[in-house]
């Protein structure tokens, strides 16, 4: 099969095979195949680090425009790259794959994906299936431990343009599912949390928790007016004063956030130029 999608996709065409790490002999496997396929590149690493660093691995050690996330277990087919990558000639930066079969955690990834959308506005799918996509999205975004799951959302946030093709799902050969654990599930649950936080408060940090600052200041004026009327007509409740305190400093806390996070995005932005500016630079000497 790789023979048949070198012929296709042309002379440019390389598969980098990443070892995270294992022990049962795949980097000797590796080593051998590389000396029978000259498109082959074979990247190792010495200790298990996880998926996105393995991504981030062969990323590096890849030259082409275009790239395509495979998963080793052979669930899907590499068949269905060309169409991926047919799309992305067609002039969309990402090219998402929608399961098509029986697959083992097929709830959980309803599920998954269904919160995903919710979360992150995007009509795609499946944001953790067969992908290919625009060298420059991965340049553009950053990769957190366990974050390949969010490339889609993230590179949509970042203004690529996004769409999705069908992808047959075959039975896996090797390896086990990793979100039959509850433990897994959590931990994906969690980091999905995490990147919505990045992408929605940590963009306008300000609009969000001053705009709950306000609220929770609002309300403490209104429950102090009440608790003044109240005293005045010989009713006075304590209670009230207690709640009033609670919401003042509840809405300068939110505020004091607020402004603490407009820094940190405004320092942010100015990493992410810098790093654009490094990637454009380093783009314009290979170049040459």
């Amino acid at each position: 099969m790789l023979s048949e999608l070198s012929a296709k996709l042309g002379p440019e065409y390389e598969v980098i095979l990443v070892d995270d790490g294992s022990t049962d002999g795949t980097y000797e496997a590796a080593l051998d195949a590389r000396n029978r396929y000259p498109f082959l590149k074979v990247r190792h690493h010495s200790r298990n680090q996880g998926k996105t660093q393995a991504i981030l691995t062969g990323f590096e050690a890849c030259k082409g425009e275009i790239v395509c996330i495979l998963d080793a277990d052979l669930q899907f087919d590499p068949a269905d790259i060309l169409a991926q990558v047919a799309k992305v000639r067609e002039g969309y930066d990402l090219v998402a794959g929608q399961k098509q079969g029986k697959y083992e955690k097929r709830f959980v990834s309803a599920v998954y994906n269904w919160l995903a959308r919710l979360v992150f506005r995007i009509k795609v799918h499946d944001i953790n299936a067969l992908k290919t996509f625009r060298r420059q999205v991965l340049e553009s975004i950053h990769l957190r431990r366990d974050w390949h799951r969010y490339i889609v959302p993230l590179a949509a946030a970042h203004g690529f343009s996004v769409t999705e093709l069908p992808v047959r799902l075959r039975p896996r050969r090797f390896g086990q599912p990793k979100y039959s654990s509850h433990f897994r599930v959590i931990i994906g649950f969690f980091d999905l949390i995490a990147v919505g936080f990045q992408l929605s408060f940590m963009r306008k940090p300000m609009l969000y928790f001053g705009t709950l600052g306000t609220g929770a200041l609002f309300a403490g004026l209104v429950v102090g007016i009440v608790a003044i009327v109240l005293r005045i007509c010989g009713h006075g409740f304590r209670p009230f004063l207690n709640l009033v305190i609670l919401l003042g400093v509840t809405g300068l806390v939110l505020f004091a956030a607020g402004l603490l996070g407009e820094a940190l995005a405004s320092i942010n932005d100015r990493l992410d130029k810098i790093e654009q500016t490094t990637i454009d630079k380093g783009g314009g000497d290979n170049a040459q």
